[in-house]
């Protein structure tokens, strides 16, 4: 295994999945720490001691990086650091203080990636203008925080640092938040975040960033071609990312890269015999961390000459965790019709459900796309509390093909946030019976 880095995790563990969760787990006990009346506690003195924040969620990457290091030695993987390049079928060189070495091996696995997008003459200087990665460093909670892109890390971000107190406000260049969702997600995030005050602005195409004493200044047109004028104390750039291909020796193989992603067949193997490619630099499918292990196990399967799963990108579960968290796979209702499908929907609020009562979260809802003609299920959307957690049951519907009709027939256990999804199959044949 060759990696560039002196640790092993990459973007996932350090500077993606598990310190954003963590600062996101942090929001969430404060947010329950500012709603303690209403749960029956007396809090006073309450402030945040950020430095401690961060230092737990640096505990945290490092426990597991060093976890890897453990699995590594124990399942006698060898660790090469240094720069990878593929030489051409069955070599790699590694380059490493100038020096290079050569390793050959009968099948490479390519997965080197990807990294933040700038806009065009807007490049990140790490303190005013900053990427995911220089965001989880910031020494204080900004007061106020402009966010250009409301996809995933877009949205994570805006629900972190909105429940820290700073004031938020999102530039979103399509016409609705988290794009990729079904068009119902997109409107109830969209409502709750204006409830929290957090400022949102779609259709909106930034035209300059400006940095002064008091940090950035931003200007954009509106979604009526007005131009407007932000100012904030910092600016994250979340407008998606790019693979990171360059340099990396793919000119010498017959692989086929589009827009630095590379294309594979469905057990991630290219063009070139022999080499395989998996993670945020394959061209066509979801940037998730789990979506690159299961690419993985899939490639080093079929290199076993075993057999193993085939990708498929309909059954990739996707999960926000902003609050409300979203959790969602297989089709939208819009992607379900464009694809010639009769389509049956339900629809289940968590206002009905007794759990998430308690919890004191109790908005959002479930959504069940389905085949009007046999009732298979065709994709299932969630926000609301605990959505990221009952996706499990949608992602094993998917998998395993079923239908309505047998999911609304499994026994849900009582009070759980996850019997809602009884009610929201049910709800394709109207009998839902908790609203």
């Amino acid at each position: 295994m060759v990696e560039k880095d002196p640790f092993l995790g990459g973007t996932c563990l350090h500077v993606g999945c598990i310190p954003t969760k963590v600062l996101l787990h942090h929001a969430d006990v404060y947010d329950h720490f500012k709603n303690g009346a209403e749960l029956g506690f007396e809090i006073s003195g309450l402030k945040i001691n950020w430095p401690n924040i961060l230092a737990r969620k640096d505990k945290i990457v490092k426990k597991h990086a060093k976890g890897i290091e453990f699995l590594f030695k124990k399942n006698k993987v060898e660790w090469v650091q240094g720069w990878g390049r593929y030489e051409g079928p069955g070599r790699v060189s590694v380059e490493k203080d100038g020096k290079k070495t050569q390793i050959d091996a009968a099948n490479i696995l390519l997965v080197s990636g990807s990294e933040a997008r700038a806009l065009p003459g807007i490049e990140p200087d790490h303190k005013t203008i900053l990427t995911n990665r220089s965001i989880l460093e910031l020494p204080e909670i900004p007061k106020t925080l402009i966010v250009v892109g409301a996809g995933a890390v877009g949205v994570e971000f805006a629900s972190i640092y909105n429940s820290f107190g700073s004031q938020v406000t999102i530039l979103e260049a399509l016409p609705r938040v988290v794009p990729v969702e079904d068009e119902e997600i997109s409107a109830e995030l969209d409502k709750t975040f204006r409830k929290k005050n957090i400022g949102i602005f779609t259709q909106a195409m930034v035209n300059s960033v400006k940095k002064d004493a008091k940090g950035v200044t931003v200007t954009f047109k509106d979604k009526d071609g007005k131009s407007q004028t932000l100012q904030a104390e910092k600016l994250l750039l979340a407008v998606g990312r790019k693979p990171m291909t360059d340099n990396c020796g793919l000119e010498k193989s017959k692989a086929k890269v589009e827009r630095g992603a590379v294309h594979v067949g469905p057990y991630m193997e290219t063009a070139e015999k022999g080499l395989y490619a998996i993670g945020d630099i394959v061209f066509g499918l979801p940037l998730l961390a789990h979506a690159a292990m299961m690419e993985g196990i899939s490639a080093v399967t079929h290199i076993a000459g075993k057999p193993g799963p085939a990708i498929v990108k309909e059954r990739i579960p996707n999960a926000t965790y902003c609050e409300p968290q979203i959790g969602s796979i297989g089709l939208t209702e819009k992607q379900a019709r464009d694809a010639g499908h009769a389509v049956k929907t339900g629809k289940f609020p968590f206002v009905g459900n007794s759990k998430a009562t308690i919890l004191g979260n109790h908005g959002g809802f479930i959504k069940v796309v389905s085949d009007e003609k046999y009732g298979e299920v065709l994709g299932i959307h969630i926000i609301g509390p605990l959505a990221t957690e009952i996706l499990a049951e949608a992602a094993a519907v998917l998998h395993l093909e079923g239908t309505v009709d047998d999911m609304m027939n499994m026994m849900h256990a009582h009070p759980t946030v996850w019997e809602g999804m009884g009610d929201a199959f049910a709800s394709v044949r109207g009998l839902q019976i908790n609203v």
